[in-house]
């Protein structure tokens, strides 16, 4: 996996996008997919103006190594290949030719991670992902590059 201590040169990629239609739904996949400057992605729940919380990534290599499957802690994006929760607060990630986004925060694990999986909440401190808000929307795919700034 890159380190977030790496050069701007690190590359990982997009290995699935979901959107979150709402409180206990399913996660829906969507791609291509359409990320909105300072909103976050197209017809998500939590797609807010101004949030610190406008999209939730996470590793696909946390997801494995704790047998979860992709969209199971209601992710938006799923990366591979990038050590996301190594980042600090305020890194940017250029994500396909036009996306960037800012790192704002961790992911708390909440109380509903536990009804996947008891004690999942307790499980994912420190590793449930990172919280983004868009600095520049645009279209990513699965598949595309995601790079550290």
């Amino acid at each position: 996996m890159v380190k977030a201590s790496e050069t701007g040169s690190s590359v990982g990629m997009i290995v699935s996008i979901q959107r979150f239609p709402g409180s206990r739904r399913p996660m829906q996949p969507v791609n291509p997919a359409r990320i909105i400057h300072d909103f976050g992605l197209e017809k998500d729940h939590h797609a807010r103006a101004g949030s610190e919380r406008q999209l939730l990534l996470i590793e696909e290599e946390t997801l494995q190594s704790m047998n979860l499957r992709i969209g199971e802690v209601r992710e938006n994006l799923t990366t591979r290949g990038i050590d996301l929760t190594g980042l600090e607060n305020g890194s940017i990630l250029q994500v396909g030719s036009e996306v960037r986004l800012r790192i704002t925060k961790p992911c708390l694990p909440c109380s509903r991670m536990d009804e996947i999986r008891a004690g999942l909440q307790r499980e994912l401190e420190g590793r449930r992902g990172v919280l983004a808000r868009v600095e520049s929307g645009g279209s990513i795919s699965v598949g595309d590059p995601i790079r550290i700034l």
